[in-house]
């Protein structure tokens, strides 16, 4: 009955809101930024090794993994907890007795998820610049009054910028994912084995299109096809090569990495809310 409701958007944020308090208070969050943070600072800890010129490189390169890594780890678990947790917990019937259509619901969670993750990317991403302006002294405002910038030493301020904010889509998009996973998932723990094996298929989805190219076979070539087809290239989100420029000089091709993930969040978004309307609660 509530999905003859007119989508409301008003309802959605207020789902968005609770999910998003709910999971900033979760130890998950603040165990995972935590994390990222002290990768990020420990780097100031190497100042006794000599990098060289790649020092500023081999610092940007150890907090954008950190980044990276914890990212992926709390965008799964945060976004198996926000669906996964309601429907564990029964909770969920409470939401949908009120009038609240499912794909409101769903949308909520997301946007709470991705909220997160946001601030995380937000944060980490803003320690890594401090510590690289710390840490380069290239990156030290010259006597000739030049803007603060690591260029000379391989990294760009601006680029390590955009590289958060790319892995930042790409963490909406996993986001998306997981609450379609978590949606017919019977257990939180199978939903977490599936979201942890489809991120691993995504980062290596360049091989599906090398079997489509040039694998020997038709069956090898039309499952490569399939695969480079359902499941969304990681690897376009980047990392290094964005680290090692200024935000102009690769803003197109963020650009369109940026377009690509939306889109693709927007399909899963909507597989989900089409798997959670269909689910037996």
């Amino acid at each position: 009955m509530n999905n003859s409701l007119p989508f409301s958007l008003g309802r959605v944020g207020a789902i968005a809101g609770n999910a998003f308090l709910e999971a900033v208070r979760q130890r998950v969050f603040l165990f995972m930024t935590l994390c990222a943070a002290a990768l990020t600072i420990g780097s100031l800890g190497l100042s006794e090794l000599n990098f060289g010129a790649s020092e500023a490189k081999f610092v940007a390169d150890f907090g954008h993994g950190a980044l990276v890594l914890f990212g992926s780890v709390l965008t799964i678990v945060n976004a198996v907890q926000v669906l996964g947790g309601e429907l564990e917990h029964r909770t969920v019937l409470t939401v949908l007795a009120k009038p609240v259509r499912r794909g409101e619901f769903v949308c909520g969670k997301f946007v709470g998820s991705w909220l997160v993750v946001l601030v995380f990317c937000v944060l980490v991403t803003a320690l890594l610049v401090f510590v690289l302006w710390l840490r380069v002294p290239a990156a030290q405002p010259g006597a000739a009054g030049e803007a603060p910038q690591a260029a000379a030493q391989g990294v760009g301020f601006g680029g390590v910028a955009l590289a958060g904010a790319l892995q930042a889509v790409k963490f909406g998009l996993l986001t998306a994912m997981v609450l379609l996973i978590t949606s017919f998932a019977q257990t939180n723990f199978f939903a977490l084995a599936t979201s942890s094996l489809v991120l691993v298929v995504c980062h290596l989805q360049y091989l599906a299109h090398d079997a489509w190219h040039a694998g020997h076979g038709w069956g090898v070539r039309l499952g490569g096809g399939l695969i480079g087809l359902v499941f969304p290239d990681f690897q376009l989100f980047g990392g290094e090569e964005y680290l090692a420029a200024s935000a102009g000089e690769l803003l197109a091709p963020a650009t369109r990495a940026a377009a690509y993930g939306v889109g693709y969040t927007a399909v899963f978004l909507a597989l989900a809310v089409w798997s959670f309307r269909r689910r037996e609660i």
